[in-house]
């Protein structure tokens, strides 16, 4: 993963709902996946297992963060062990087409925790945290970043 997608990813976090959390950690998954897939494709096993890996830390993620008061839960669970097993069988086999498979089983997942992450209305979990404003400014074809309040405490103090 590049350093401006973790960025990205850093920027998400630090603003997102509940609802949205889900949907960034999906994210952050598919950009696992992709690694592995292009890692793969240029032969690379060590960074190709890397991906994978982090891949599974992820999924591993999600499973411990269900909460099993509710029927849905059981579900995912069981999906979620699957696609754990689809990555470990990526690994030992040392094929991508696991990889794609996931994705096309997360695919719909994907778009159902979109859609309800929208109508997710929650505060941001993260508190203090620096607002960024994005826009274009004077250099052409270039995107500026600008944090506000960046001189008041955000509740660190030394």
């Amino acid at each position: 993963m590049t350093q401006e997608k973790k960025q990205e990813f850093t920027r998400r976090l630090s603003c997102c709902n509940r609802g949205e959390m889900v949907v960034i950690m999906y994210d952050i998954l598919f950009a696992y996946l992709d690694d592995g897939i292009q890692a793969k494709e240029i032969g690379d096993y060590s960074e190709f297992k890397a991906a994978v890996t982090r891949a599974q830390q992820v999924i591993r993620r999600l499973m411990d963060d269900l909460d099993f008061n509710y029927e849905i839960a059981n579900s995912l669970y069981a999906e979620y062990q699957f696609v754990n097993q689809q990555l470990s069988m990526a690994i030992y086999k040392n094929t991508s087409q696991n990889l794609l498979d996931t994705k096309r089983v997360l695919g719909n997942l994907y778009d159902a925790f979109v859609e309800a992450s929208r109508q997710d209305t929650s505060e941001p979990l993260m508190e203090n945290s620096q607002q960024v404003v994005a826009g274009m400014t004077y250099q052409k074809g270039s995107l500026t970043e600008t944090f506000q309040d960046s001189d008041i405490s955000r509740g660190f103090l030394a």
